[in-house]
């Protein structure tokens, strides 16, 4: 019996390699000698490595790392979002009047009406902020459609890749989805109510064009935009700031060097 046979497979395979990069280094000379030895030294760290469970990941906690930062990004994004003054206090997300309102917002300034276009754009993004946590169930269910070609191919990407991935993917279903939530909450918020009363303003003034907005489709772009948005950042942030990962397979994915 040799007496390498009874090591384990793997132990046996970096056992071959190794005595093939002796063999190279013998009978190589100089730079070339150092070469081999040295790329041989790497392989069989790596074989090692393997061996220990240590430094390679599998694709199912790929999949999982990157589908626990989009769900821990978004549990941080709706807290922060779906409170008052979430989207109309955050000049980065918040929701201006849609451009179709422009010419009834002139045209009622010009009969010191402008204001209710005010209360209207307030109103509007009063709704996104009530309708963004009512929505989280819906982003978490979404989450869980990423599958392992998708994680493999998000994982070494740029900081805002998964999220960047999750918006390209689900921004259809996602938005057929928040349609009603985004209807029950601009009629709660009284911006449906708000929007009536402007344009009864308006069609009195004579010779006003027809305008028409739809508030639903408009309110649901602009708040899956601002989800998206402050998503990005949290992933960058738990890609970059160990202090963001904060479960076992956040710091088992994002910790790697």
């Amino acid at each position: 019996m040799s007496q390498y046979e009874n090591v384990k497979p793997c132990r046996r395979t970096a056992m071959t390699l190794l005595l093939a990069t002796i063999a190279m280094y013998a009978v190589a000379s100089g730079p070339l000698r150092a070469g081999w030895l040295e790329k041989g030294q790497d392989l069989i760290g790596g074989l090692a490595g393997d061996e220990s469970g240590g430094a390679q990941l599998g694709a199912d906690e790929l999949r999982a790392g990157l589908k626990e930062a989009l769900r821990v990004g978004t549990e941080t994004v709706v807290s922060q979002l779906g409170q008052t003054g979430g989207f109309n206090s955050d000049p980065a997300i918040h929701i201006p009047l849609p451009q179709s309102l422009d010419t009834v917002k002139a045209t009622l300034d010009t009969v010191g009406m402008g204001s209710m276009l005010d209360d209207l754009e307030l109103k509007l993004n009063r709704a996104a902020e009530a309708a963004t946590p009512k929505a989280k169930a819906l982003f978490l269910q979404s989450i869980q459609q990423m599958t392992l070609e998708d994680a493999q191919a998000v994982y070494s990407g740029p900081d805002d890749a998964a999220t960047r991935y999750f918006e390209d993917k689900m921004s259809a279903p996602l938005t057929a989805e928040m349609s009603p939530v985004v209807s029950e909450s601009l009629s709660q918020v009284g911006a449906i109510a708000a929007y009536d009363k402007v344009m009864s303003r308006y069609q009195n003034v004579p010779f006003a064009p027809d305008v028409k907005a739809d508030l639903s489709e408009y309110v649901v772009s602009e708040g899956i935009g601002g989800i998206f948005y402050y998503l990005a950042k949290e992933e960058a942030a738990i890609r970059q700031d160990p202090a963001k990962r904060t479960t076992d397979i956040l710091k088992k994915v994002f910790g790697k060097p």
